[in-house]
């Protein structure tokens, strides 16, 4: 009703509703209402392409789906009519957006529209020369980093509500990032409010079952412990050399916390000649023995796909049964794996976190393991949603490891630290904000 009321009036909408929730059904939905005017463009990562025309094809069987891409793309543009869906990568709407600016669009949803939050890139501003008659975003993270974001996307969907770029940053961003000003904070709150629509799995889904997190704090083997030390001295070391030179001395103090955080993943990645045993693979081993055991699945989420490896020789030398994602993966081999995976095929699904973060349904998984922290804690969240949605009819257990005393517990101190901002204005978001050197310092410190 929300979204068909704003609609009505031509004005654009932000869906945010909490992952798994169904926001491709109900942006659906509004699509239906004005498919008999003309025709619609859903943007979306190409992840999720298959997952669209899936949930068409089930709920809106009227809607004739077409991806872009294939064929002649300006005698695919000419022929559209009433109730043709075209779906769009965004970086074919970077290289098309021209072509599709032509269009007169009833609806244009651009799902994930956290990939046009950056304002400068050529993929914002394809979006933004879009023409329909009612714009969606939908998105589960519409916050990740700073209030500029907010900006990118209410500038899509309701051009001029929150002034120029620069207005903006005077009259809100500033006063609120900044001076920690409430009445600036309530004032964009309430500008924002009728387009934004936010709902948590609380909210809506009363039968969802529980979800349980835990943090297991890995203590380090006294050789993990004594190599770990060794390259953080030395990561010091390295930049007190480079003290006073500060082009791209960011980039290197991050360039040496990455090396530490894949230390805690385990040694092998860091220094594979050392052949110390990494202690977070022997808790791995032993908590999904357990699991198994006991019937259960589970899904396991590495940013690193070179420890993603190591797992998978792991499950290889136990012989457990498996599925495998990350970004390499062809869209086609990934609707494969899911669906193998969701009829019984694998008691594990291993996922490099970027690739398995929007666009799965895994509900027959009920345990979520996270093997690294990753800076945003809101991309961790999008990983549980894979298992903890719609259809899941089991408890979720979700497990984070983290090293004791290394950057890992850091990382998890300063996520808790930059929570507020996006709660503010997006319920539960947990962003990470742009970190100072200071910041990066501490963490190495």
């Amino acid at each position: 009703s929300w979204l068909a009321q704003l609609s009505h009036w031509g004005l654009g909408a932000c869906l945010a509703d909490d992952m798994g929730l169904g926001k491709t059904l109900q942006a659906l939905a509004v699509i239906l209402l004005r498919a008999p005017q003309g025709p619609t463009l859903v943007v979306a990562p190409l992840s999720v392409a298959g997952n669209w025309a899936e949930e068409a094809g089930r709920f809106a069987p009227t809607i004739q789906v077409k991806f872009f891409g294939q064929g002649d793309r300006q005698e695919m543009l000419d022929g559209l009519g009433p109730f043709n869906l075209l779906i769009c990568s965004y970086g074919l709407l970077q290289v098309e957006g021209e072509r599709l600016a032509k269009v007169e669009w009833q609806v244009v949803v651009l799902d994930e529209a956290q990939a046009i939050k950056n304002r400068q890139t050529k993929r914002a501003k394809s979006a933004m020369a879009l023409q329909a008659r009612f714009r969606l975003i939908t998105t589960g993270t519409p916050l990740e980093n700073h209030l500029g974001e907010l900006w990118a996307l209410f500038n899509f969907i309701n051009p001029g509500l929150l002034g120029s770029h620069q207005r903006f940053a005077d009259t809100f961003a500033i006063p609120i990032e900044r001076d920690k000003d409430r009445e600036r904070l309530r004032q964009l709150q309430r500008l924002i409010h009728p387009f934004i629509l936010r709902r948590m799995k609380n909210d809506v889904l009363q039968e969802l079952p529980a979800k349980t997190e835990i943090t297991l704090r890995v203590e380090m083997s006294p050789e993990e412990a004594a190599l770990y030390e060794a390259q953080r001295q030395s990561a010091l070391a390295r930049l007190a050399d480079d003290d006073g030179v500060q082009e791209g001395r960011q980039l290197k103090i991050l360039a040496e916390i990455m090396k530490l955080r894949r230390l805690c993943c385990n040694p092998a990645l860091v220094l594979p000649e050392a052949a110390i045993a990494g202690s977070k693979l022997k808790v791995f081993s032993d908590i999904l023995t357990e699991i198994l055991e006991n019937r259960h699945k589970a899904l396991v989420f590495s940013q690193f796909i070179d420890h993603l490896a190591i797992l998978r020789g792991l499950l290889d030398e136990k012989k457990i049964s498996y599925q495998y994602l990350d970004g390499s993966t062809a869209a086609g081999q990934r609707r494969e794996r899911i669906a193998a995976f969701q009829a019984g095929v694998g008691d594990v699904f291993l996922i490099s976190l970027k690739a398995g973060g929007a666009g799965l349904n895994l509900t027959a998984a009920d345990y979520v393991i996270h093997m690294d922290p990753w800076w945003n804690p809101a991309v961790e969240n999008q990983a549980v949603a894979r298992a903890h949605r719609i259809g899941q009819d089991k408890s979720v257990f979700v497990y984070r490891f983290i090293s004791v005393d290394t950057v890992e517990e850091k990382i998890m101190k300063l996520q808790e630290k930059k929570k507020l901002l996006a709660s503010e204005f997006v319920g539960n978001n947990n962003p990470l904000s742009l970190i100072s050197e200071e910041q990066l310092m501490g963490i190495l410190e």
